[in-house]
């Protein structure tokens, strides 16, 4: 119904975004981590929707980026996870990190969020882990919101996709490891500098 919505801020709770757009309040449900991140009261947001329509109600779910949303919407694809547990989800963690736990087959990390149990966690990976890739990971965080983004070029983004699958291999949880490799990159960085920055921050 509204891809996104740009207003000011007028009211906030840590489930709740109440967004002023010409005049008009709209309570906007958002994931517990958004709060701290959403500017104060009175102040103007970019916020992406995504509007859930059953008989008994209406209900507008907001994100702060186009990579949470869409990684929403492949939630609530999943077999049992609705409106409300696609956002528990995220609550507790990003749309990366929820994107590394599937690719890592990490069912333990998806399973903390609150009402999703380990049968479900299994679930999402199984159903999920064809529709993203370790690709999409660093695709997104490199676009992020900028609207003329074009994304990383791709000897960037073989050098980060190789440092993150070394740290795998060598142990190290595949979302741990590509927060460790984001931390460190820069740009015309090699593999094996890429590696050595990320081993000291892990």
């Amino acid at each position: 119904m509204y891809a996104y919505m740009i207003g000011r801020v007028a009211d906030l709770s840590e489930e709740i975004l109440v967004l002023e757009v010409g005049h008009i309040g709209y309570n906007i449900r958002i994931p517990g981590s958004v709060a701290g991140m959403l500017p104060p009261v009175g102040e103007e947001v970019k916020i992406y929707t995504y509007t859930s329509v059953r008989e008994d109600a209406i209900q507008l779910f907001g994100f702060l980026t186009k990579d949470d949303l869409e990684m929403y919407r492949q939630l609530i694809t999943v077999n049992g996870i609705g409106p409300k547990g696609g956002l528990a989800l995220l609550s507790v963690m990003s749309a990366d990190e929820l994107r590394m736990a599937v690719l890592a087959q990490d069912a333990k990390a998806i399973a903390r969020a609150p009402g999703i149990g380990s049968k479900t966690a299994q679930r999402i990976i199984l159903e999920l882990k064809d529709k993203v890739s370790l690709q999409d990971a660093f695709a997104a965080s490199a676009a992020g919101d900028s609207a003329g983004a074009d994304g990383l070029s791709g000897a960037g983004d073989s050098a980060k996709n190789e440092a993150v699958e070394a740290l795998t291999a060598l142990g190290y949880p595949a979302s741990d490891a590509l927060r460790a490799v984001k931390a460190v990159e820069q740009a015309d960085m090699d593999v094996e500098t890429l590696l050595k920055a990320a081993l000291r921050k892990l």
